[in-house]
């Protein structure tokens, strides 16, 4: 794939151990020295790659990153890093944008590969290399021209939010550290990876590429270009701000800020398709961390629709991120996640789904879960939610006296005790519906003798409160129309409605027939085209 002919080493001028004192010769010898100790292929691609970055060929950039790395990291650096800086360096003629680029990739490389994951010096000289990549194209006078395919800029921006996640954790982690590492921790590295900083980059981008602004112009009608700025109408910048939108979404739902999570999105339609959301990937998460914060906003039919409609995508795309395996993983393993969340929302605000999704659950045994979550068994809900939810992060890190303990799960245990909380109060509910959809009119005394046989008159106070309960738990807030993901209109969720009069409850049944035409018309395609293939075999 790659040309190296013209890359000729010139050994003469040299022996093997020492340099010459001239700074252009020394250059070529450090060149020829470092090159000969990768492999060909790694040399060739690396010398290729720095060239298709210096002339903005999207298409070389993208096939490189998104194909030949992936490939050369499984031959070569499965379970290794890729060549140090000052190696790279040599054969690609101390190209500045392009080291921080490739440090990029390296260090990236070791937080996934690399088992045992990075030391506490590599996590801090990556966040500085994130330093030297933001400072680059944000303090600049004027737009910086480097072209970037999007599936990079995505997932850079992806990648500095997980590291910032992966170092708040290790932070946390106080027992497999020695004195000297807290002390280097907490005093001497106490800036680095702070959620301050973190905002501060995301926001920036934000901001030089007036995202917002060119986003409610198209909502508007209007050409975004007008709004959008020096920087804003490069791709590059438009594209970062973009994805840094997502970005904030994601930092401020590992923080359990979830009003502030879809208030940074307001400028994003987030229930209607755009032309931003052609990264698989971004659009996925992006309906992840959405479908969760709704969840936990007691927002469960917006959490149904976002987690039904991403699960439908999922379904109707998986070909497009099939075969790159390092987004497949992530993608099926974002899509398990929803579908815990969307039994739990189901079972806590039951309503009708498209049946291919019910389908998926049946298949799965989602339904025996289910059952036992209706039954009131608190274990599967909080062992659903544990597999479920983000890994949450402290914004603080521990104090320098701090006690030496674990305190990663501290953030998790607490958006668990919140979650539990709700599901407690809800736990009778299913119970008390089953009831009601059997009557149309029921007395009070009699409901309250089959929910207990030894029913007092307290008892049937206590169930006028659980009845309120169950008004209350069923009337969410909805998303109707608008751009703000918070706006929308209370309405009852429930596939009942009752009131009671005196001691009599009034009962009716507003449950919506399915519409079986769409489910029809999807087998009778399915089978004919079974048909076809049928007729094709031949035997």
């Amino acid at each position: 794939m790659y040309g190296g002919d013209e890359y000729a080493t010139n050994s003469e001028y040299y022996d093997d151990y020492a340099h010459t004192g001239d700074p252009q010769l020394d250059m070529e010898y450090e060149r020829n020295y470092y090159a000969a100790r990768m492999p060909d292929n790694v040399k060739y691609f690396l010398i290729n790659f720095c060239q298709a970055i210096k002339e903005g060929n999207l298409y070389d950039i993208q096939n490189m990153y998104e194909n030949t790395f992936p490939q050369i990291s499984d031959h070569h650096f499965d379970k290794t890093a890729w060549p140090e800086e000052q190696e790279v360096a040599a054969i690609v003629d101390n190209d500045k944008v392009f080291l921080i680029l490739y440090k990029e990739l390296y260090y990236r490389h070791i937080h996934a590969r690399i088992p045992g994951g990075p030391k506490l010096e590599q996590r801090i000289n990556s966040f500085f290399n994130y330093c030297d990549f933001f400072n680059l194209i944000i303090s600049a006078q004027n737009p910086v021209m480097l072209e970037l395919p999007d599936i990079w800029l995505w997932e850079l921006v992806d990648e500095f939010v997980y590291q910032f996640q992966n170092f708040a954790q290790y932070r946390a982690r106080l027992t497999e550290k020695s004195q000297d590492e807290i002390q280097q921790l907490c005093v001497n590295h106490s800036n680095e990876w702070s959620i301050l900083c973190i905002l501060n980059v995301l926001h920036s981008l934000v901001d030089i590429s007036n995202i917002k602004k060119q986003l409610e112009a198209i909502s508007q009608g209007v050409d975004p270009q007008t709004v959008a700025g020096d920087f804003g109408k490069l791709s590059f910048y438009k594209m970062l701000g973009y994805f840094s939108l997502v970005g904030l979404l994601r930092v401020h739902s590992l923080l359990g800020d979830y009003y502030q999570a879809i208030k940074v999105l307001e400028p994003i339609e987030i229930h209607k398709k755009s032309a931003y959301s052609h990264i698989p990937a971004c659009q996925i998460s992006t309906s992840y961390y959405v479908g969760f914060a709704y969840m936990m906003m007691r927002r469960y039919a917006d959490a149904i629709r976002t987690f039904s409609d991403i699960l439908l995508y999922i379904q109707r795309t998986k070909q497009l991120y099939s075969t790159r395996s390092y987004q497949n993983d992530q993608i099926n393993k974002q899509a398990e996640q929803m579908y815990h969340l969307l039994a739990i929302c189901l079972v806590l605000h039951p309503q009708c789904i498209d049946e291919s999704i019910q389908q998926v659950l049946r298949e799965k045994n989602y339904h025996d879960a289910m059952f036992k979550m209706q039954c009131g068994d608190l274990e599967v809900f909080k062992s659903f939610f544990v597999f479920a939810c983000p890994r949450f992060v402290s914004p603080c890190p521990p104090a320098v006296d701090a006690p030496m303990d674990d305190y990663v799960k501290d953030p998790m245990e607490h958006q668990l005790l919140v979650f539990m909380d709700e599901v407690r109060q809800q736990k009778d509910l299913p119970t008390t519906r089953s009831y009601l959809k059997l009557y149309t009119t029921l007395p009070l005394t009699k409901l309250a003798s089959f929910i207990d046989p030894n029913a007092s008159e307290d008892d049937v106070s206590k169930l006028l409160i659980r009845l309120l309960c169950f008004k209350h738990k069923m009337r969410n807030l909805v998303w109707s129309k608008g751009p703000s993901g918070l706006e929308g209109t209370f309405k009852s969720g429930s596939e009942l409605d009752f009131y009671i009069d005196d001691d009599m409850i009034h009962i009716a049944d507003t449950k919506v027939s399915h519409r079986y035409g769409d489910f029809f018309v999807r087998k009778i395609l399915k089978f004919n085209d079974l048909n076809r293939k049928l007729k094709n075999i031949n035997i």
